[in-house]
């Protein structure tokens, strides 16, 4: 039999890991939580549900998450946030995996609730996300955004599972434009420290093109309001981060 350990990262969660760690009752063979110093009831939550809870300070979401495979005590390992949800359907099949699992690597496809609305287009779904891996096979790329699971052995063998994870993302506007400033602030210094720069033409005209794509070509219009609402902002988001490259780029002498 197969155990798997659950890891969460957390900060400021306690009106999601409640429905988070509900979720994977009957999955987990522990539950293992990473806090950044929570300043609410997000690590009561996480000892209410029989969790062990981990400070640590948070470096980026990629060295945190790597942070928290370590701590477990299986090698398979379900990496998710704190407002993800497994449905009944893929808990289901995560579960079945425990009598032998036939890849290295699994991913998931993921639908998001954007106030309130499942979102189908926009580019936002299947979404398929990489959680549940055999730790041995890889890691997290520790980037300060958009981490990703990196295999580290060429022959892993990967596997798509059925069944939604149910992402609550953001329950107001207010929410996305503070994640639009906090991750294009991030995103741009990255750039930066890599050499990256952002000419004047893609800050003009990647946003327009960015909405296009997202909104006609990828059936945004078919969500309504919200669907027009998201690849808005993510055209938004494209301009902040072009931006502020192209901005910090010049600021350290060497953009043109």
């Amino acid at each position: 039999m197969t155990g798997i350990s659950v890891v969460i990262i957390t900060f400021n969660e306690e009106k999601n890991l409640g429905r988070c760690l509900e979720s994977v009752r009957g999955v987990a063979d522990e539950v293992v939580v990473i806090d950044s110093s929570s300043t609410d009831s997000t690590v009561a939550i996480a000892q209410e549900y029989g969790a062990r809870v981990i400070d640590h300070p948070f470096a980026g979401y990629g060295q945190q998450k790597n942070f928290a495979v370590g701590q477990a005590n299986h090698n398979w390992v379900l990496s998710l946030d704190a407002d993800e949800v497994l449905t009944p359907e893929l808990a289901k099949n995560i579960l079945s995996l425990k009598d032998g699992p036939q890849y290295d690597v699994y991913e998931m496809p993921r639908l998001t609730n954007y106030c309130g609305k499942w979102i189908r287009h926009c580019g936002w779904y299947p979404d398929r996300q990489t959680r549940l891996f055999d730790r041995t096979k890889g890691h997290w790329a520790e980037q300060k955004v958009h981490e990703y699971w990196k295999a580290t052995d060429a022959g892993a063998a990967k596997g798509l599972l059925t069944g939604d994870l149910l992402h609550y993302s953001f329950r107001s506007i207010h929410e996305h434009l503070k994640k639009i400033e906090k991750y294009s602030e991030l995103g741009a210094r990255e750039a930066v420290e890599r050499g990256k720069n952002a000419s004047l033409l893609k800050i003009m005209f990647y946003p327009g093109w960015r909405f296009i794509v997202d909104y006609i070509f990828r059936l945004g219009f078919m969500d309504g309001f919200y669907g027009y609402l998201i690849c808005k902002l993510a055209a938004h988001a494209a301009f902040i981060k072009y931006a502020k490259i192209r901005l910090y780029k010049k600021q350290t002498g060497k953009g043109g």
